[in-house]
């Protein structure tokens, strides 16, 4: 059981991490950890199985069948035979996915069939060759596919997340299946304090041990030590060895299996609860993050910046040109100079406290593609971009999948907000009240623009697509005006001071 605690397990961090977005690096180590400490406990649990099955004989309990040099010789050569499966093994497939894909051998609607294909003969092959070795060899052509750099792989990422939502699901609700009502004798104090020390000491001594060197904070070092769910390796490899090990231990191994289930329960449920709040005290992540990325630094982009970070929310500008990113710079608007579309765009950016992306660039294939590049990172309903044209006026053939919804309104385009910014038009920020209402501003300055509206600590993003946003009183509302609006609440508060 504790060889088999040690995986944390991707499937329960990476949702768990796309909740908190933690900020700094973090979340990539976290992340990282999980993926890469299946298959190393995997293994583990094996040569420790390895181990028991060599020092007691088949049928008995309790007699040594071999010596210490023996066991110690035979968990080398598993350890080898494990090292080299695997790498051979991932090396094969990766070779094998990309010479198909790269010469066009299967069509593309085949290209996600051939990927499980291939992940799954790599996983059963491995298993033949060497016991538990599967799940080594398809993490590492998991890392080999996504490092190379012969062909995409994005639809077979897509597919992949599809289908690890599906199959973990199915796979959670069989195992547990499998449980009596007679497992729950098992969960008794024992249990619960191997849990209670799992999380309080165990876990936080690992993550102090392990970073030694790495010149983390004490609040990474936290975040770090209160990040450990177990999922569904354990469970899955659990229930596996419990059948092995029934022939030689028929009374210890029938509590395993309600014990690690203890464990990925307790464990899921203390951290999902309870990392949200301790990332935010530790100052690590936000509650919900309302700020907002800007592809596009140019002259009335920066406008906009300047007053969605006034209005207090946090803003990251992002250009291909020096010149508005030096400009955005100077205003001071926090910008990068790169190009949107890179593949490692996502690594180079601090996307902690931003929870949208608004692409306003001159070119609407960019847009697009910057709005398709985002999504896997953004919810859809907080992805926007520019109203697509053509020159002809008419709308654009770009299909509503391949792009993010409509920015503020269907004749919002590049051409008529650069022309009207051209022409004097300037953005203000208007509280709405009883008086001041948003129909009445519609009323009397026919010409506004609603941009984007601040109700609470949050910011709505106006969409051509998206009508109901309905500002209230007490909410702010931004807008583009033509001409500078003169409320009357102002006039009234000049009548008063006059009156005084």
């Amino acid at each position: 059981i504790g060889a088999l605690l040690t995986v944390t397990g991707p499937t329960v961090i990476i949702p768990l991490l796309r909740h908190v977005r933690p900020s700094g690096r973090v979340g990539t180590i976290a992340k990282w950890e999980g993926i890469t400490i299946d298959p190393i406990g995997a293994i583990l649990a094996v040569l420790v199985l390895e181990s028991v099955l060599l020092i007691y004989e088949p049928g008995t309990a309790g007699h040594p069948a071999e010596g210490t040099s023996g066991v110690i010789g035979a968990l080398v050569r598993a350890i080898m035979l494990e090292a080299a499966v695997g790498v051979g093994m991932s090396f094969l497939g990766a070779l094998f996915l990309v010479l198909i894909l790269r010469r066009g051998l299967a069509p593309d609607w085949l290209q996600n069939p051939l990927a499980l294909m291939t992940v799954v003969a790599v996983f059963a092959v491995s298993n033949s060759l060497q016991e538990e070795s599967g799940l080594l060899s398809t993490t590492l052509l998991g890392i080999m596919m996504a490092n190379q750099k012969f062909v995409s792989v994005h639809k077979i990422i897509e597919f992949k997340e599809d289908l690890r939502v599906l199959l973990i699901s199915i796979l959670f609700i069989i195992l547990s299946a499998r449980l009596e009502p007679s497992a729950l004798q098992y969960i008794s104090g024992g249990p619960l304090l191997f849990l209670a020390l799992l999380i309080v000491v165990v876990r936080p001594l690992a993550v102090v041990l392990s970073s030694f060197g790495m010149h983390l904070s004490w609040k990474e070092q936290a975040f770090l030590s209160w990040m450990a769910p177990r999922g569904i390796v354990a469970a899955a490899v659990a229930s596996l060895f419990s059948f092995r090990l029934a022939e030689h231990f028929p009374g210890d191994a029938a509590g395993m299996v309600p014990v690690v289930f203890l464990v990925i329960v307790g464990t899921v449920t203390v951290y999902g609860l309870t990392i949200s709040p301790i990332a935010r005290w530790l100052g690590l992540a936000q509650p919900d993050p309302q700020g907002a990325i800007f592809i596009g630094a140019h002259e009335w982009a920066r406008k906009l910046g300047l007053t969605v970070k006034d209005a207090g929310f946090k803003v990251l500008m992002v250009d291909v040109n020096p010149k508005n990113v030096r400009a955005a710079r100077q205003a001071g608007l926090p910008s990068i100079r790169a190009n949107v579309l890179s593949e490692s765009i996502m690594d180079d950016l601090d996307l902690s406290g931003i929870g949208r992306l608004i692409a306003i660039t001159l070119n609407d294939e960019v847009n697009s593609l910057a709005a398709l590049h985002f999504s896997d990172v953004f919810e859809s309903s907080e992805v926007f971009q520019l109203p697509t044209r053509s020159e002809s006026g008419r709308e654009s053939e770009i299909p509503l999948r391949l792009r993010g919804k409509s920015l503020f309104a269907p004749d919002a385009t590049y051409s008529m907000l650069d022309e009207r910014f051209k022409n004097g038009a300037t953005i203000e920020t208007i509280e709405i009240t009883e008086k001041t209402t948003f129909s009445k501003i519609r009323t009397e300055y026919d010409d506004a623009l609603p941009l984007f509206l601040i109700r609470g600590e949050k910011l709505h993003v106006f969409s051509a697509a998206q009508n109901e946003l309905s500002p209230s009183p007490g909410d702010k509302l931004i807008a583009l005006f033509d001409v500078l609006p003169i409320l009357e609440e102002s006039g009234d508060q000049q009548e008063d001071e006059d009156e005084e």
